[in-house]
């Protein structure tokens, strides 16, 4: 059952971006070329919207949602277990942020949940060899789709030919203790998820910030 990744249209907040043209002066210029140099830490993530509160089923079988992540950064991806092209990849580069210094949690919520029930998700991740700090969420149907949707704003559908039935996105998601969005990053580019470790040493590297799963 193939799947189709959703285009860039879908809403996805971008920073501005510095007019080449334009020269900092003075102190300004000093400080960027400190920036550059690694000598002054750069801009805070920016904060681009907040994940709603859900409950939802883990692989386990145990109810699992938003007060569980409370205090804890965390990376989202969107997959189903019949994917063929989009989802294998993606589940691999979540394989490669689990072995990140900073010990992120790591959800992957099913966009196939009348076919990936806790069973079929537990046999995918013990395919993928993931480890507790990973977790595997399904639900009804209408509480993946507007969590998604009007949660973390990604697109979904599964109204599509059956060739390629499920439309979703192929973003990842990096969300803060307080279950703010911090980052959007296109979870199948090398360049996104090196961008995605270094937001995840920032966010780490914020005093006060616990590591990101002790879950069990």
């Amino acid at each position: 059952m193939a799947s189709r990744a959703s285009s860039p249209r879908q809403w996805e907040p971008r920073l501005p971006a510095t007019s080449r043209g334009e020269r900092p002066a003075g102190r300004l210029g000093l400080l960027g070329l400190l920036v550059v140099l690694g000598c002054a830490p750069g801009p805070a993530l920016p904060v681009l919207g907040e994940v709603p509160a859900f409950r939802l089923t883990e692989r386990s079988g145990d109810l699992f949602g938003s007060d569980d992540l409370r205090g804890r950064v965390w990376v989202a991806d969107f997959i189903f277990t019949r994917c063929p092209d989009v989802c294998p990849a993606m589940t691999a580069n979540m394989k490669r942020l689990e072995a990140h210094a900073s010990g992120p949690t790591l959800i992957s919520f099913s966009v196939d949940p009348a076919h990936d029930d806790p069973t079929v998700l537990a046999g995918y991740a013990d395919r993928h060899q993931a480890g507790p700090r990973w977790k595997f969420l399904t639900g009804g149907r209408e509480a993946i789709a507007g969590l998604l949707k009007d949660g973390f704003h990604v697109a979904f559908g599964d109204g599509g030919p059956p060739e390629a039935p499920i439309t979703h996105s192929d973003r990842m998601v990096l969300v803060d203790e307080t279950l703010h969005i911090r980052g959007y990053y296109r979870g199948r580019d090398p360049d996104d998820l090196s961008r995605l470790e270094a937001d995840l040493a920032r966010l780490a590297e914020r005093p006060g910030t616990p590591a990101g799963g002790q879950h069990s």
